[in-house]
This record gives structure tokens, sequence and C-alpha cells, in this order.
């Protein structure tokens, strides 16, 4: 992975994961799909294979949108007193949409950290 540093300027992880793009060169686009990773960058030719983002963006998608909606549900309640039906008609179709397209943001900002991190699986020193 050193070679690369040589035929790809740095690209910003935070920017280029939350546009989908590839963490090499910037240029190609990360997913295949919405969430799917593509095994390859078009522009470069990044294996994809170190992507391992696991559940660090749901875990972080649902501290985020369980703080924004509840706090926002709360707050209606608190102030306007609406009915329930309200309530299922406007935070559940926000909590999905947020939650899908925060997702996907977080995903390639993780897997963009993994490539300028050089992050790989644990391993144990049995020497």
């Amino acid at each position: 992975m050193n070679e690369d540093r040589a035929h790809f300027p740095p690209v910003e992880p935070f920017s280029t994961g939350m546009r989908g793009h590839c963490p090499r060169c910037g240029q190609g686009k990360l997913f295949d799909g919405y969430l799917k990773v593509k095994p390859r960058c078009a522009a470069c030719g990044l294996d994809n294979a170190f992507a391992d983002s696991g559940d660090g963006p749901v875990v972080f998608v649902l501290l985020i949108v369980g703080f924004v909606v509840l706090g926002l549900a709360l707050w209606m309640e608190v102030n306007l007193s609406p009915p329930l039906w309200l309530h299922f008609l406007l935070w559940i179709p926000l909590a999905t949409v947020f939650g899908l397209v925060l997702t996907r943001m977080l995903k390639g900002v993780l897997i963009a950290l993994q490539y300028r991190n050089k992050a790989r699986p644990g391993e144990i020193d049995r020497g």
C-alpha cells in the first residue's frame, strides 16, 4: 500500500466517504447499488477486499437518528400534543429515510478511514 501514495494524492476521508467515492483516488464510485461495496474501483483499480465496515455505521446511525427523532417527537408531544396517528405519520418515515441516507454516508466514511489508517483485523502475536 505504500506505493499507492506515490501515484495518488491523499484524499480527505470524510468528504470522500460521504459522497461514496473511492478512498484512494476520490474519483471512482465505492458502492455497487445502495450499500454493497464494489469489488474494484473503476478509476484506479483499488481492490476493495479490505473494506469491512461491519456494524459500525449502523450503531452510529441508531444513536444519531434515535436522538434526533426522539427529541423532536418529545418536543412536539409536549408543546403541541398531536394525536397518536400524526406521530406515526411523521416519525416513522422520517426515521426510515434519515437512517437509510445516514447509513450509506457513514459506511463510506468508515471505509475511507479504514483505507487511510491501514486498518486490519486484529492479530494475536504467538511468537
